[in-house]
């Protein structure tokens, strides 16, 4: 694998995003300090819900698994047009859509407007745009011009940002940085082309031709799971699935018995954390012994960090590198999502 052969891939430069990763982090703390939020109505609020679809909604997601532990309000992530029945007046809707078109999302949007909401946009223009304005909500403005689910930074971090603006959760300053130190020397790993020293390209050789299977706890890592999943689908091309502990232990597990055909064709991949509770340790191993003489391969990942920020960060800029060179070795462009732009524009008919 060279350069030259990743180009003529890679048409959309997807490289370039994955490199410049730390940067974007960057810029989005710098959106997000700029953000005033005096003009919201803080008192009262019961609950927050997030409203997205796909990569607009992971942001999202994963500030509600990384917050759950401190945030003192119920976080719902809200990927539908409609709202749940317990949104009113004293919830907090946050309306994520990187385009600013996502149909459900403005669908939702709108309904939480006739209910009279407390609402804050995130989003690089489009209608969510339109309606912020003739609604005078708050609208953080995030640059456009990206892949929705290369915009994780943006997505992720001005709305952890302004939620401690908000007050809903302390400081977040020092792990960000670590974050973004870390993330700026993998970059510098990630980008070289030899197999013996690029993890990610090691993970991407062990996937070629056969089916992962991400495993994590429910705890901490689950939305890096599903980032994982999402990306390999996207990027990748090819499905890709995930489980959770403890739950896997409750139905799952007993699956892996027959069908030897397709669990011979399946990498099992662990994402571990220093702080997942130890009897969720106990069952991975455990699980392990029981999965191994079926699966091709089983990876152990942990993240690394003296955060747990960092970690998480460190595991979903691996899986994004990974799932992008697997797409480089079978040969796909990585940018492009046909299925889903046939699906919009069938939509859009109707």
């Amino acid at each position: 694998m060279n350069i030259q052969s990743i180009k003529a891939v890679d048409k959309e430069n997807m490289l370039d995003v994955l490199v410049n990763f730390p940067n974007q982090i960057k810029d989005a703390v710098e959106i997000a300090d700029k953000v005033n939020v005096s003009g919201v109505n803080k008192e009262g609020i019961k609950n927050i819900v997030i409203n997205g679809l796909g990569g607009s909604a992971i942001g999202g997601d994963l500030v509600r698994s990384y917050t759950s532990n401190e945030i003192k309000i119920p976080v719902y992530i809200n990927r539908n047009y409609f709202l749940p029945s317990f949104v009113d007046s004293d919830t907090l809707i946050i309306v994520s859509s990187y385009s600013g078109n996502t149909e459900e999302t403005v669908s939702a949007y709108k309904k939480a407007v006739k209910k009279n909401c407390k609402i804050i946009c995130i989003s690089s223009g489009g209608t969510v745009e339109k309606i912020a304005g003739e609604n005078q909500h708050l609208l953080v403005k995030i640059p456009g011009g990206l892949q929705p689910r290369c915009a994780l930074g943006y997505s992720f971090f001005t709305l952890l940002i302004t939620l401690f603006k908000l007050g809903f959760i302390k400081d977040k300053t020092e792990d960000i940085n670590e974050v973004i130190t870390s993330l700026e020397k993998k970059s510098k790993v990630y980008i070289k082309h030899e197999l013996e020293s690029n993890t990610a390209i090691k993970i991407a050789e062990s996937l070629k031709g056969n089916l992962p299977i991400i495993y994590s706890s429910v705890d901490i890592l689950d939305v890096v799971n599903l980032r994982w999943r999402g990306q390999m689908s996207e990027n990748a091309k090819i499905l890709a699935y995930g489980n959770l502990y403890p739950e896997m232990n409750h139905n799952e597990l007993v699956g892996w018995k027959l069908n030897e055909n397709i669990l011979g064709k399946t990498v099992v991949i662990f994402l571990k954390d220093e702080d997942d509770y130890e009897r969720i340790k106990l069952r991975m191993e455990i699980t392990t012994e029981i999965i191994k003489k079926y699966a091709t391969k089983i990876i152990n990942l942990n993240g690394e960090g003296t955060c747990r920020l960092a970690r998480i960060f460190d595991l979903i800029y691996l899986g994004d590198w990974v799932s992008y060179y697997l797409a480089i070795m079978n040969k796909i462009n990585p940018t492009p999502v046909e299925a889903i732009n046939y699906l919009k524009n069938k939509l859009a008919e109707k």
